[in-house]
């Protein structure tokens, strides 16, 4: 069967103006209609597309099966430094199937450096990297978690306003030494400003002191995606409640490695790590 690209949107500028969103709202031509298949999202690196299909449908995205919901719809994501071409195959309970290429823009990244941090959290001790180790394998965990609720459906909004002092994707350069990529956004707010659910989801962790994040906070939106809020004060809900988009959750605070009072919010599709700007669009003023 003859491979073809799938491109949603007309490629971007190298700088994201405040990750303007390409939405396209489910079009639909009639090449979909017949293949039974419609995609909507932002094709780059950091971007999430959401698909609709036969409900009964199976999907497969590269190595990776996809969940696919009792409505058809069904999440792709792609990491910072995913591939530009990856296929995407349907195959329908009638026995036909639809084979994509989707291909992908490249992003070009910020350089950040960020000085005074304790030596501690940049080269951490051997006793500190147990208990790092540990923490990680707890987050990853948590992020594999893979439900067939549709909570993102509710769509997305900033958890808080604020001046935006980290991207994502940046090549981070701690006191002097390269260090791993930032894969979230950086909000400056004060100790103690609260912050709201960007979507409806569940909590699926709610940690006070992690080593690099601090208070860290997990919450579930379905089918792998998942927002994490790390550096908090304080969580305002529990492990196992259900909130509903822009209901409090934690507060702001300077906890684990930082530097100042923030929030670094992250979205997650299961170990792909996504751009929360490009679901939210341009920082809301004032």
């Amino acid at each position: 069967m003859t491979q073809r690209p799938t491109r949603l949107c007309p490629p971007v500028a190298k700088k994201l103006f405040c990750a303007t969103i390409c939405v396209l709202s489910l079009f639909v031509s009639p090449t979909l209609q017949a293949n039974k298949l419609q995609l909507e999202g932002n094709l780059i690196q950091g971007g999430l597309v959401r698909g609709l299909t036969d409900p009964n449908a199976s999907v497969r995205f590269g190595d990776r099966s996809v969940r696919v919901s009792t409505d058809g719809v069904f999440l792709i994501g792609f990491g910072r430094d995913a591939a530009l071409r990856t296929q995407l195959v349907v195959s329908y309970p009638d026995g036909s199937s639809d084979h994509r290429i989707v291909e992908i823009e490249k992003r070009q990244y910020n350089v950040q450096k960020i000085d005074g941090l304790p030596p501690s959290k940049v080269t951490p001790s051997e006793e500190d990297l147990v208990r790092i180790r540990t923490e990680i394998e707890l987050v990853k965990k948590t992020r594999q978690r893979d439900d067939p609720r549709t909570d993102f459906l509710s769509g997305f909004q900033w958890p808080l306003t604020g001046r935006i002092s980290g991207v994502y994707g940046s090549q981070r350069i701690l006191n002097g030494e390269p260090r791993r990529p930032h894969y979230g956004v950086d909000i400056a707010a004060p100790t103690g400003t609260v912050v709201v659910a960007p979507a409806d989801g569940v909590v699926s962790l709610s940690h006070p002191d992690m080593f690099y994040s601090g208070g860290t906070l997990i919450l579930d939106h379905g089918h792998g995606l998942s927002s994490t809020f790390i550096h908090l004060h304080k969580a305002l809900v529990t492990e196992g409640q259900k909130v509903k988009q822009g209901e409090p959750i934690a507060e702001v605070g300077a906890t684990g490695r930082a530097t100042g009072a923030h929030l670094d919010w992250r979205i997650n599709l299961l170990e792909q790590r996504l751009d929360p700007q490009i679901l939210v669009g341009p920082m809301p003023s004032g």
